[in-house]
């Protein structure tokens, strides 16, 4: 049986699927939310969001992502970071895949990954699981329904996790696999129940078509004001992008995936993905409002007694998280596009203590740390990280890039360029010392060097050259304590500070070695040095 809307020329049979079971097309919340619970799937909280579990994948599985390799894309891949498998093998997986669904109930949604008309990517997404359903919906940008009836895709997602790949058959490492076939647009999901390996496959298929078309695909997050004075955020997880592009001053555009094109700023999404440990109503109220709202899925989250979700509970996984629609957030941009950026912000939860609240780049240093894209772990984050570890994701998403990183730096710079952006470094992470011994960057002092930062009074205070890293760092901001921007008087020790500084400088410089004959001689020299190397 088949229920909801679709285009009656393009059921998924149009994907080589056929079902004896029930077909659940472009169902709405209230219905997956019947569905998911009458299933077992997941359960209400007490303020009536969806809860699920993803179980033994708290997480996405990187190292379970394959590309296929075939004649289009064996030059187009950077397969340093990307693991191939055979068409012959994607075949296979495939064939499984139709095989398996055979006699299973299916929940497919039609949706758009792209704001921007000219650079949509029409998205079929078919699922096992209803809460999936609702999740990849809130996620991706969901057509005007009138429009469904006429809906063809460019692109098709199948995600089957109760389906276990096979590595003689497959090529996969175990029974969980993510396959690309980036030639055809065909994604296929296998062996985990973690929803956001869907939204990062439509990420990874956008990574690998927009640059062609001069394009730049960016992990980041993106706001603007009612001048459109456009920001961006790159960052990391942990780092702060979301938290601190949900500015109730500004519009937000979107909080992980966006385009720049000769158009502007444009979201891929329709919704927010957001991190919930540790959440709280004061520091975080726009964000902590969404999660108690029908609609919002929430993953891995603990309850209370009284089903009130406890987000300081991190005991199932830090990676806690809630899935809402964008417009869950008051201030959020109903178009999902602006104009061109103005100021573009790196983020960076630097646990070693040595990074200042806030830096100018030049051109030359903002590709340097976009390619760099630093940020570090902390102890207790992950099992066997005991003191603080460095982490350098190519462009602020490495497991998300097809192609070569200096395919995405030159087009950075070259946009950087040609609208003449601001560029700017953004510790969130620690001051007075490493983890462990200094503090957490004060959210009041980052918001308020932000906003000096957006609205230009940045550009005319007094700057000091950084010894260690050679960018400008404001030596006085109104309304922030001086000493915090200059990381080397918070710490008791000065010459501890030196030696930590030392060591993350060496760790910069290693690190870039691998890209250093991809970009020319402006951005090598836009390395950090020693003080002597400075001078």
């Amino acid at each position: 049986m088949e229920s909801g809307k679709r285009n009656p020329h393009c059921g998924i049979e149009a994907q080589n699927l056929k079902t004896s079971g029930d077909v659940f097309y472009n169902f709405l919340p209230a219905q997956l939310y019947e569905q998911a619970l009458a299933r077992g799937e997941a359960r209400l909280t007490a303020h009536g969001a969806l809860l699920a579990d993803t179980g033994q994948h708290t997480g996405r599985s990187p190292k379970d992502k394959f590309v296929v390799l075939t004649a289009e894309t064996k030059d187009e891949i950077w397969w340093d970071n990307n693991k191939s498998i055979t068409p012959e093998q994607f075949e296979n997986l495939l064939a499984d895949f139709q095989d398996f669904v055979a006699d299973k109930d299916l929940f497919v949604q039609d949706l758009i990954g792209g704001a921007d008309i000219d650079h949509q990517l029409p998205t079929r997404v078919i699922t096992r699981l209803a809460w999936h359903s609702l999740f990849i919906r809130n996620l991706l940008i969901r057509p005007d329904r009138t429009t469904l009836e006429s809906f063809v895709p460019k692109m098709t997602i199948i995600d089957l996790p109760d389906f276990k790949a096979d590595p003689v058959r497959h090529g996969s490492r175990g029974e969980t696999m993510i396959a690309l076939d980036l030639t055809r647009m065909i994604v296929l999901i296998a062996g985990t129940s973690y929803a956001g390996e869907m939204k990062k496959s439509v990420f990874t298929a956008l990574n690998y078509l927009l640059p062609a078309k001069g394009v730049m695909p960016m992990h980041c997050s993106a706001n603007t004001d009612a001048e459109d004075n456009v920001a961006v955020f790159f960052g990391l997880s942990g780092t702060g992008k979301t938290t601190l592009s949900a500015d109730p001053s500004r519009t937000l555009i979107g909080d992980d995936e966006h385009g720049w094109s000769d158009n502007g700023i444009f979201n891929f999404e329709g919704g927010c993905y957001a991190k919930t440990i540790r959440l709280s109503e004061e520091a975080e109220p726009m964000i902590f409002g969404t999660t108690r709202r029908f609609g919002t899925v929430l993953e891995n989250v603990i309850l209370d007694e009284n089903g009130v979700p406890d987000f300081d509970d991190g005991s199932r996984t830090e990676n806690t998280r809630c899935a809402y629609p964008l417009d869950f957030i008051a201030n959020a941009s109903g178009s999902g596009k602006a104009g061109q950026p103005k100021n573009i912000i790196m983020l960076t939860a630097d646990a070693f203590g040595v990074l200042p609240p806030i830096a100018k780049l030049t051109p030359a240093q903002a590709m340097y740390h976009f390619l760099s894209g630093y940020t570090a772990k902390v102890a207790g984050t992950e099992k066997g990280v005991t003191e603080p570890e460095a982490t350098f994701s190519t462009c602020f998403g490495a497991p998300f890039m097809p192609r070569h990183p200096s395919e995405y730096g030159n087009l950075l710079r070259d946009l950087i360029a040609k609208h003449n952006v601001d560029c700017w470094l953004v510790n969130t992470g620690w001051t007075g010392g490493a983890y462990g011994e200094g503090q957490r960057m004060p959210i009041k002092a980052t918001r308020a060097l932000l906003a000096a930062a957006l609205n230009g009074s940045l550009n005319s205070v007094e700057m000091r050259r950084d010894e260690s890293f050679g960018f400008e760092v404001p030596v006085a901001v109104d309304g922030v304590d001086g000493k915090i921007l200059d990381p080397r008087s918070t710490w008791s020790d000065g010459n501890a500070y030196d030696r930590q500084a030392e060591k993350l400088v060496s760790m910069f410089v290693a690190n870039f070695a691998k890209f250093e004959d991809h970009v020319d001689d402006a951005v090598i020299n836009a390395a950090p040095g020693t003080k002597e190397a400075a001078e």
